[in-house]
């Protein structure tokens, strides 16, 4: 997958994207990030990139001018044209575009898969009182919200949209099973984990973990995984139930078992 990401701090990226999963995605050749930053595209001689906005009020509105030349560069010269500019609404190679935005469609995991089986994505970052909405309405972004709240700008935004998309990708991750296993994907919240040792500062390891009985271990993780979802969120132990999952009888008993209890 290739990422292109308009930006006035490019800086912030590399710590994030270039260690850890992400970092070796990126060696692997399965991720590509390219990183443009909007200022090089200012016909400002100082790269100005933002004005006041029209109207009045506070803060700063990031220019057109800027973005529609960076977004432009990213498309062959015989889709857009050097010359000439790109048809209203197109989209730069096909490219899906996303405008990191609190006001935007929440970044679920519907989402999330979706934005996976995208061959390249563009994501811009806005910053101070957000986009010219021209820029928006011309190149049909979609705006993408990680939550109900406020950040400095949309890079940390990206960062996360990233890093989410990217365990979706083939061999980013060691097995395709962890992905769907993990918390929130599988229906339910993942269960608790431990490792050695044993017994640390008198806490124990629930014994059935070291039964060696993978069964019983299935099992277990099984009833703790609803526990914990039905304790802490019990809207995706609505969805789950309403999906009718295919259970063993042991899981069906577990299930009436946890389900039959009170939420703490």
């Amino acid at each position: 997958m290739k990422v292109d990401v308009l930006t006035l701090f490019p800086e912030m990226f590399a710590p994030v994207t270039g260690s850890s999963i992400l970092g070796r995605a990126g060696e692997k050749g399965l991720l590509y990030i390219n990183l443009i930053n909007i200022r090089d595209y200012s016909s400002d001689k100082h790269s100005k990139a933002d004005d006041t906005p029209f109207g009045g009020g506070p803060g700063m509105v990031m220019m057109a001018q800027p973005l529609f030349d960076a977004i432009r560069s990213l498309a062959a010269p015989q889709e857009a044209g050097l010359d000439t500019p790109a048809p209203a609404g197109r989209r730069p190679a096909g490219r899906r575009m996303i405008y990191m935005s609190p006001r935007g469609r929440l970044l679920d995991a519907a989402l999330i898969r979706e934005l996976a089986a995208e061959e390249e994505l563009c994501l811009l970052c806005g910053h101070y009182e957000g986009v010219d909405q021209r820029v928006l309405d011309y190149w049909q972004f979609e705006e993408v919200s990680i939550g109900d709240y406020i950040l400095t700008g949309g890079e940390l935004a990206a960062m996360v949209l990233i890093d989410a998309v990217a365990r979706f990708i083939p061999e980013v991750l060691g097995s395709s099973e962890s992905v769907e296993d993990e918390s929130v994907y599988s229906g339910l919240l993942e269960c608790d984990q431990y490792t050695k040792p044993r017994s640390y500062e008198g806490l124990t390891v629930p014994e059935v973990l070291t039964s060696g009985n993978h069964k019983e271990i299935a099992l277990w993780q099984y009833e703790n995984s609803l526990a914990l979802t039905q304790s802490r969120r019990p809207d995706l132990l609505r969805a789950y139930l309403e999906k009718e999952p295919e259970l063993s009888k042991a899981e069906k008993k577990i299930l009436q078992k946890v389900v039959a209890k009170p939420p703490l």
